[in-house]
């Protein structure tokens, strides 16, 4: 008996090993996109993480690190043994982590890697960055806990300086929770059984994680919002260890001829004029590069690259005295499609940069000028994308703590339409849906808010909407896309399956501007190329793609339509397959373009008509 025992244990330890010497491949069973088989364990997601915000001085700790698997009762000790590989930054449940494991709300996932900081890192004070972890994470460096971060959707750092030892390796350890949807976090479509229009969980570390070396005084964000009407730019910054005298030179650039400078305090607010100006859109994506520099005595103690655009979102009404949205003073249809982006392979996160950019490239060649992200907040360089291809974005927050009812007719009384949510919950939602407006401020492609999308969580919705409008009075808000409707904010949203409508132009066009949030859904599985075999399922199915196409081009001709009569936008579903939703555009793995490009580019020409609209 004795002899057994050791022998098990033997072969535990060994399995141990095995596994955390396996080499990593992409875990089989569901389809993949073409980039999957490019990701590199040795080089992923290679690119400098924060583009509104460049320094050279960095490192990029994607890879393979160790990962372990326990119960949440088990503490808060670093295991000492771990179950094998995953390729950060993939979720433990995709097929790209190398794992594919559900976690769920009674179970704790460790992750811990061995680096070496190179000494050009370590002159100044190192920061560990997080793009996004999903949901609680507790990081630890050396054994020493050097924070704690909630939320699944907005990048954070910490100053490890102090914890790191003096030359050789340094240990990074993080321990991290998500009750998916049995918590009152925001979460998405993530559920723990996924069916129609709900998806896998994403548990973990789903963006990239770097260090980075800074001054002691360093520029720890900026705040840049154009004035087109007045020409100018409105830059501020947040500095750590700000001294006395420090000032912030803000320098702005037009390729390489400096158009524009302002040296001010350190803690002031620089306007900048930018003259002739060269508007940003979608016909026209230009962009602007911008220095920000804290000067001490003359010299330089921290700088960073930037960019901004001049552009320009608002309302007027039309001759009839209903409200549009313009683009820098123009009324221009916003016509795009509901984009989740999931991937097959990656789930919340694309294989590769070249896919990143994929969707958004499509989705222009289709002819569409705006997408809606729809609850889920994608890595900064996605937004980057955005600006650089010329793509208008609607940001939602992502949902969560669902529950209440719903109410699709408007003036109808005696149904709830706000969810009593806990204080937790609301804190819990203040707490993010102001990091990511803050962390997402300065991509000019962003034109919408959406704090809620139907009634999923929907709740305050008067104080959560003005409170919105408050933090950024730079852009619109659409207080509740297809949800239970109150006279505020700047929009009023329905959606309606499959056939294109509008809210009522006497109802709400005075005050308003009337959108369809969603519509569409028209489905075509195809063979070869869906999550699962059988039972998918769309809004309405086609047998062929000639059919869809028709019936697309039916539901175009309706908008043009209602455009006539008060229609400022409107959000086709869906971009992409996700999971069993055959809808999309493209199928998941994005191997199938459903409905040509260079067809719907021409189709839809005739939404953007400006004699569809007359404007006062």
């Amino acid at each position: 008996m004795k002899y057994l025992l050791v022998s098990l244990a033997i072969l535990v330890r060994v399995s141990i090993i095995n596994a955390q010497d396996a080499p990593w491949k992409i875990v089989p069973g569901k389809i993949t996109s073409a980039w999957a088989e490019e990701v590199d364990q040795e080089n992923v997601l290679p690119e400098y993480p924060r583009p509104q915000m460049i320094r050279e001085n960095w490192q990029n700790l994607n890879g393979l690190w160790n990962y372990a698997l326990e119960a949440k009762t088990d503490g808060d000790d670093i295991p000492t043994q771990f179950q094998g590989k995953i390729l950060v930054p993939f979720a433990i449940e995709s097929a790209l982590s190398g794992v594919a494991k559900r976690v769920g709300k009674d179970s704790v996932l460790w992750y811990k890697t061995t680096v070496k900081v190179p000494s050009k890192l370590r002159k100044e004070t190192v920061l560990l960055h997080f793009g996004a972890v999903d949901w609680l994470a507790d990081v630890y460096v050396n054994g020493i806990k050097v924070g704690t971060h909630r939320g699944g959707y907005d990048p954070f750092s910490f100053d490890i300086t102090a914890a790191l030892k003096k030359g050789g390796d340094q240990e990074i350890a993080v321990r991290v929770w998500d009750p998916t949807d049995e918590g009152p976090q925001a979460r998405g479509k993530q559920v723990k059984k996924p069916e129609g229009i709900w998806y896998t969980p994403v548990t973990g570390i789903w963006q990239t994680v770097w260090l980075e070396s800074v001054p002691k005084t360093h520029i720890t964000s900026t705040k840049q919002t154009p004035d087109v009407d007045k020409k100018t730019l409105k830059v501020s910054a947040d500095i750590q260890n700000l001294q006395t005298n420090d000032k912030l030179r803000i320098t702005a650039f037009d390729g390489r001829t400096k158009i524009s400078e302002k040296v001010i305090n350190g803690n002031e607010e620089a306007v900048l004029e930018i003259e002739e100006p060269k508007l940003w859109s979608p016909a026209s994506p230009f962009l602007y590069d911008l220095k920000i520099t804290v000067i001490r005595n003359g010299k330089a103690v921290d700088e960073v690259d930037s960019y901004f655009a001049m552009r320009k979102i608002s309302m007027e009404p039309d001759v009839e005295g209903t409200q549009r949205m313009l683009l820098n003073n123009e009324f221009v249809f916003q016509f795009g499609p509901l984009d989740q982006g999931w991937w097959p392979d990656g789930l919340y996160t694309a294989p590769t940069e070249e896919a990143l950019a994929f969707d958004i490239e499509k989705t222009k060649e289709m002819g569409f000028n705006m997408i809606r992200k729809h609850v889920k907040v994608e890595a900064a360089r996605w937004y980057y994308l955005a600006d650089k291809l010329g793509m208008l974005v609607w940001q939602d927050m992502p949902s969560g703590d669902l529950g209440n009812r719903w109410n699709p007719k408007p003036g109808v009384e005696g149904l709830q339409t706000d969810k009593d949510r806990t204080k937790e919950s609301i804190e819990i939602f203040r707490e993010e849906w102001a990091e990511i407006m803050k962390d997402l401020h300065n991509f000019p492609s962003i034109v919408v808010w959406v704090p809620f999308n139907e009634a999923w969580g929907q709740f305050k919705t008067a104080e959560i909407t003005n409170w919105t409008l408050e933090r950024d009075p730079s852009r619109l808000v659409n207080s509740a896309s297809g949800g239970n409707f109150e006279p505020v904010g700047h929009i009023i949203d329905i959606h309606n399956y499959p056939e294109p409508a509008m809210p009522r132009a006497d109802l709400f066009g005075k005050d308003q501007i009337l959108v369809l949030g969603e519509y569409g859904g028209l489905g075509l599985p195809v063979e070869g190329h869906t999550w699962q075999e059988k039972d998918n399922w769309g809004y309405r199915s086609f047998q062929n793609k000639e059919e869809l196409f028709d019936k697309y081009k039916e539901y175009i001709s309706k908008i043009a339509d209602l455009i006539r009569r008060g229609l400022s936008a409107a959000v086709y579903t869906q971009t992409t397959d996700v999971e069993v939703e055959t809808n999309g555009l493209m199928t998941y793995d994005r191997k199938v373009i459903k409905l040509a490009p260079e067809k719907l580019s021409e189709i839809h020409q005739v939404l953007y008509d400006k004699y569809l609209v007359e404007m006062e």
